[in-house]
């Protein structure tokens, strides 16, 4: 009697135990797909990323990424495609103790290349496209609002931007997207 009255006293003093989250050194594997503008269908990107977490929420993050979009010309729509590649640091800004909401802001170096038209100047009404492939260089910003679904998982919503060089397109090009992170 007196072993299960001291177990059920231990049992009452035990407060609820907590996995740590954003542990120094923890990876992560992120996956992102988001709208660059009104109509995802057509204007889209998807990008997978590599965290490692430092301390107080920091981490470092490198990422690959794809954008995908249209241009309208009379009735023909010509593809832009982006590939990029980017290496940058993201500080946490807010978030509570136990790390189920956190806010962070973002920074990164951008390298890439983008094609028009899948590289064919040539339209099929016999009009050329002037603006070549290019690779191209930049910096990219992200806020990144995240909370985690279970001790592994972490869901992502994120404001992004992206200013690019050696562009023939748009040099500002701005993204809004949903993530989940897997950390292990």
């Amino acid at each position: 009697m007196r072993y299960i009255f001291a177990m059920g006293l231990a049992m009452l003093s035990m407060k609820a135990v907590q996995a740590q989250r954003m542990l120094p050194k923890q990876k992560g594997l992120e996956i992102n797909a988001g709208m660059l503008s009104k109509e995802i269908s057509d204007n889209y990107y998807l990008n997978l990323a590599l965290t490692v977490n430092r301390k107080n929420g920091n981490y470092w993050i490198w990422g690959a990424e794809y954008t995908h979009q249209f241009s309208d010309y009379r009735d023909v729509q010509i593809p832009l495609e982006t590939y990029t590649g980017e290496v940058g640091y993201s500080l946490q800004l807010l978030g509570d103790a136990r790390k189920t909401f956190t806010l962070n802001a973002g920074l990164t170096a951008v390298a890439g290349y983008e094609t028009i038209n899948r590289s064919e100047a040539m339209l099929p009404d016999g009009s050329t496209i002037l603006d070549k492939d290019n690779f191209v260089y930049g910096t990219g910003g992200r806020l990144t609002l995240e909370t985690y679904l279970s001790d592994r998982f972490v869901l992502l919503l994120q404001g992004r931007t992206k200013v690019l060089w050696g562009t023939d397109l748009k040099q500002f090009r701005p993204s809004a997207g949903i993530g989940l992170r897997f950390n292990f």
